[in-house]
């Protein structure tokens, strides 16, 4: 598996169609930490799957927009029928999200290769808002595809948190920046430690 299949519609429309559940159906453990005390307002949810913090997040009051390259994704996420989740398929290599829009940006484990995608994410945070990027640890990462003979994409071709956080100019302030042990590892999920950035946008 080349990683260009590994970002595209065809190959994640495949991976979802596969099981009824593909995720545990749980908001991601870093989200609930980081983002539980932030007064909601509008967030973007970057590869939303099957919804769960997208959810989650609207539950708390938030206006989501959640993003995923995978038609079927959306479909099964848009069945659990949130009036204040809009679920959208796209391709942030293609369109990016508008400017300054959104109070909090959240992606979890999101595969970007690109700088331009990074950098159109890190333009949607609103002045005062929050972006949280979240990846397995790369060490661990790296350990997992060795263990798998190297099959699949190399956990070094897409964009670490420290990487973005290094992208981070004066308009920001990090908050976290930090490499932890995850409280919510699924049976069998061979990543058990996350890197963190979590950030404010200044101005």
């Amino acid at each position: 598996m080349s990683e260009e299949n590994y970002v595209n519609r065809e190959f994640w429309d495949g991976r979802y169609r596969e099981r009824e559940s593909l995720w545990s159906g749980a908001p991601n453990g870093t989200l609930v930490a980081e983002a539980g005390d932030l007064p909601p307002g509008q967030a973007l949810d970057v590869g939303c799957g099957e919804g769960a913090d997208a959810v989650w997040l609207a539950g708390r009051g938030w206006r989501v927009t959640a993003l995923d390259v995978s038609q079927v994704a959306v479909e099964r996420a848009a069945a659990r029928g949130d009036e204040n989740i809009s679920w959208v398929r796209t391709d942030l290599t293609v369109s990016s999200p508008p400017a300054g829009s959104f109070d909090l940006v959240s992606a979890h484990y999101f595969p970007i290769r690109e700088k331009a995608v990074v950098r159109g994410l890190l333009a949607a945070v609103a002045p005062g808002g929050t972006l949280l990027f979240v990846g397995h640890d790369l060490d661990g990462a790296l350990a997992h595809h060795e263990h798998l003979g190297g099959e699949g994409p190399d956990p070094r071709d897409f964009f670490q948190p420290s990487e973005v956080a290094a992208m981070l100019g004066e308009d920001w302030k990090i908050l976290v920046n930090e490499t932890r042990e995850r409280v919510d590892v699924p049976e069998g999920n061979p990543h058990h430690h996350d890197t963190v950035l979590r950030a404010q946008r200044l101005r």
